[in-house]
């Protein structure tokens, strides 16, 4: 009961500090007037006797503290004085507290803003159950060797290892599928996933509505029963929760399923290797829908399955991946087809963020540095403001008040500064995230995800307290060396700085200067990259090309003929100058990776051994609208079709790669075996970098496409004038051979290839905008570190004036001293700019990360502007009055 009592008393009389504090100040003034009284009767005068009065009655705060201690909650009412004290301190300066305020706003608003990112793309756990348990299982040579083309494992490899695996607690089967929703008013793409029997359950996944797969629902014959996703069920049918047990149309589906249930949302799709060349695949995308697939007793052996398995509580990788490469070399022995092959593990959070941690992480150091060089500054203008008040803290030593009481009202002086910036970052990274969203759609995966919500709010106050202890920590702790007695006898406030002090100010400069031009090294890479790009010789034409992905979507009786007359009316239209189709359109990522046997080359001895290419399908005048210069042979023509012999065209890499010194035309290919029919090569074409502008170009082989019966391809069309001019002309056409035909994706080749790049034009802007910010926050602070000096250092100048210098001398002097900054900025950062631009070795070409054009072009730019900024100060300088300067001093 007293700790009780004591602790309401102690409350209450926080409550009513004001009042309790101000009986303690009355009581203290009226037995300072008594004493006073009583010395001036003793024969003192005023002055000595008020005097006399303080010194015999002690330090006044030292009483106060002891006096809250023990009558009230002395560490709340603390910090409360600390943050009314430091709230005047910044209204009295609005000028210095705009400036350090708006500084940290822009460090924290750009970490606060990738961090939203890192957030919503990386930190956030797919919606499956432990997904640290779920591992991915793909297919690696055992020699190591790098295979031309992703590969499956047969469903009889992934079935044994659920039966004798005791590492895994499951394991299942998924590929994926794409197809179209028909409908009478036109039809809508959708991709899905087809899973196997124990997907679900492995995965964790629950229906948002209807039922789930049953174990009925996975046999033999037509799929009768999907589950569509929820993200899909909402752009297709509004929500409708009456669409469950309806049956919907598929195209290429000659039984309408009926659909029994709505997958929870979010759901993503695992990746597909073998299906990453599918010109509509997107792996960071909502799965549209869920197929139950049964393995094809007939074709249990060929390898066609993606794996994905749960392992064991408290089974590491490592051991998990022994054990299935045990398994799959045992099955090895007696199956000649699984030779040559073993599995490798990898988590599914660490599959899935592979591509964003590349992106961002990056990105976030380079915010980081950002943040680092603005409380730089700040704390150079808290150490200036520190020199200005060191009076005012001699003062309160001198009356009592302890130094770590002094060092925590610095403290709470910079935490409120940087929660003012904290505040203003915060409302420039929602800014900052919206504008990510829509200059980052095509370099982000996943970045739907990211909302500036929470993370935004959390990290912002997080990086206002790192702030507010960067910058404040220094400053503060100047004060517990400070020399009360010799700060009060110099008079008057003192705004200059010893030799101790611009000392420490030059080191935060030249540390500033290091991480700027870190960061202009690393901006400087990638501008060099993109310049680089920019030259390279695609092998192909871009301009004026217009693309749009189409399908017929009725049976394949209609194939054939929908493809040709929709060639000629679009062909017919006025502007238009080619127009072909074409499966394998560059940068889509989009062929056919195929196993094939080539004349010549001596047959593989294992599965491993055997040759996979990317194969292409195209209609004649493709290489012609493309610009693809015919090297050898013939072009397609249009009675290539599938009562015609087989025939294909090659590019020069193919012709190099297996015939370098014979010509490739009249050679056969095979895709089953050299038992059957080959195919003809009838013709070679120049290469094409037609995967990625920053690859060689690879062997490819072209098929005509009557003969390749594509399901999904583009529609490529060249025009006289811009090709975004004819879009309605061309869907109006289209639609007036099928009505039901799908167009979407129409874009430009022009924009396919921009997106191709869409990771290192992000990567590379943000970069440039913070290298930016940060040469803007550093080339202050060097003036502000120069302006100080040149102040400090007055007296110093006048007699230099006074023993015969010239002005052009002192401007050589305090030049010379920002040039010793700046210099030494650029060389420490020289070195870390080489340290911290191999994380950006993925996103370079043709530059090494440390490249010594960049860093020399860099490092001589910012020390030629950083002069610059030493000009005004070393002006000043000139400008100084021997007679006043001596006469003030």
């Amino acid at each position: 009961m007293r700790a009780l009592r004591r602790a309401w008393l102690r409350g209450w009389t926080f409550i009513t500090r004001r009042s309790g504090d101000q009986r303690l100040r009355e009581e203290v003034e009226q037995h300072l007037a008594l004493e006073t009284e009583a010395n001036i009767r003793a024969g003192m005068t005023p002055a000595q006797a008020l005097r006399t009065a303080r010194m015999k009655f002690g330090p006044v705060e030292a009483i106060r503290e002891s006096y809250h201690s023990e009558e009230g909650l002395p560490a709340m009412e603390t910090i409360l004085q600390n943050c009314i004290f430091a709230m005047r301190m910044m209204r009295k300066s609005p000028a210095f507290t705009a400036v350090a305020a708006l500084t940290l706003a822009l460090g924290i608003g750009a970490t606060s803003a990738v961090f939203s990112l890192i957030q919503g793309v990386l930190l956030t756990p797919p919606p499956y159950d432990k997904p640290d348990q779920l591992v991915l299982v793909s297919a690696v040579r055992t020699d190591k060797q790098k295979m031309d083309s992703a590969r499956g494992w047969a469903a009889q490899q992934w079935m044994d290892w659920g039966k004798d695996a005791t590492s895994l607690q499951g394991v299942a089967g998924y590929g994926w599928t794409f197809n179209f929703l028909v409908r009478n008013d036109g039809s809508q793409s959708m991709q899905g996933m087809e899973v196997s029997k124990d997907y679900s359950r492995l995965m964790g996944l629950k229906t948002a509505a209807g039922r789930g797969f049953e174990d009925s629902d996975f046999a033999p014959g037509p799929v009768k029963a999907i589950v569509l996703g929820y993200e899909f069920w909402q752009r297709a049918f509004a929500g409708d929760p009456q669409i469950i047990g309806k049956t919907i149309r598929i195209s290429r589906w000659d039984t309408p399923p009926t659909v029994i249930g709505i997958m929870e949302p979010g759901v993503r799709f695992l990746p597909s290797p073998g299906a990453a060349k599918e010109p509509n695949y997107d792996v960071n995308a909502p799965v549209d829908l869920w197929v139950p697939i049964y393995p094809d007793p007939k074709n249990l052996k060929d390898p066609g399955w993606n794996v994905v398995a749960r392992l064991r509580d408290g089974v590491s990788l490592q051991k998990g991946q022994q054990e299935l490469a045990v398994l799959t070399a045992r099955g090895a022995l007696s199956e000649k087809t699984f030779e040559g092959f073993q599995p490798q593990l990898q988590t599914v959070k660490d599959e899935m963020n592979q591509d964003g941690q590349r992106i961002l992480l990056p990105l976030l150091g380079a915010a980081a540095l950002v943040l680092l060089i603005a409380c730089g500054n700040v704390a150079a203008l808290l150490l200036v403001r520190g020199l200005q008040r060191q009076q005012e803290y001699a003062i309160r030593i001198a009356m009592g008040m302890g130094r770590l009481a002094l060092v925590r009202l610095i403290l709470t002086e910079s935490l409120l500064l940087a929660i003012l910036g904290g505040a203003l970052g915060i409302g420039l990274a929602f800014g900052a995230v919206t504008l990510f969203k829509m200059i980052a759609i095509h370099a982000v995966p996943r970045l739907d995800s990211v909302h500036a919500g929470s993370a935004v709010l959390v990290w912002g106050l997080v990086a206002a307290v790192l702030a507010a202890f960067f910058a404040g920590i220094f400053p503060a702790l100047r004060v517990l060396r400070l020399d009360p007695m010799e700060v009060l006898k110099s008079a008057g406030p003192k705004g200059t700085a010893g030799v101790g002090e611009r000392r420490l100010l030059r080191a935060v400069a030249m540390l500033q200067t290091s991480l700027t031009l870190a960061l202009l090294v690393g901006a400087g890479l990638l501008i060099r990259t993109m310049a680089k790009i920019a030259v390279v010789p695609s092998g192909y034409s871009t301009g004026q090309i217009l693309t749009m992905s189409v399908t017929d979507v009725q049976n394949g009786s209609t194939w054939s003929s929908f493809h040709h007359h929709a060639l000629e009316r679009v062909a017919a239209i006025p502007g238009v100058q080619y127009a072909a189709f074409a499966w394998g359109v560059p940068l889509t990522g989009n062929n056919w990776p195929a196993t094939i046997e080539i004349e010549g080359q001596p047959p593989a001895v294992k599965e491993s051994d055997k040759t996979a290419l990317p194969m292409r399908a195209v209609t004649p005048d493709y290489f012609k609208l493309m610009g693809m210069a015919q090297m050898n042979g013939r072009e397609f023509r249009s009675t290539d079709d599938d009562k015609a012999p087989k025939v294909a065209i090659v590019n020069h890499a193919f012709a190099d790669r297996f015939f370098p010194h014979d010509s490739a035309i009249g050679r056969k290919l095979w895709f089953d075996g050299r038992d059957k029919l080959g195919i003809t090569i009838v013709g070679e074409i120049s290469d094409g970098r037609t995967d990625d502008l920053t690859q060689k170009a690879s062997s490819e082989v072209y098929l005509p496409l009557w003969q390749a019966n594509a399901f999904s391809k583009h529609l490529v069309i060249r025009t006289t004038a811009d090709p975004r001019a004819i879009v309605v002309a061309v869907e109006r056409e289209l639609r007036a051979v099928d009505p039901t035909a799908a167009i979407e994706n129409v874009r430009t080749l022009e924009q396919i290839r921009d997106d191709s790049l869409a990771s290192r034009t992000f990567a590379m802007r943000l970069l440039v905008g913070f290298a930016a910010v940060g040469s803007l926050l550093t080339l202050v602070g060097i003036y502000g570190v120069l302006s100080l000096s040149v102040v400090s250092r007055r007296k110093e100048l006048a007699i230099r004036c006074a023993v015969g210098a010239q002005h052009s001398d002192l401007r050589k002097l305090i030049l010379g001293e920002g040039f010793r900054v700046i210099a030494g900025g650029v060389l420490l950062g020289a070195a870390l700019a080489v340290a911290l631009s191999q994380v950006l070795k993925s996103f370079l070409y043709e530059v090494q990360p440390s490249d010594p054009a960049t860093l020399i072009a860099v490092g001589l730019l910012f020390l030629a502007v950083g002069l610059l900024a030493c000009w005004v100060p070393a002006w000043r300088a000139e400008k100084v009055d021997p007679l006043e300067a001596l006469r003030c001093d």
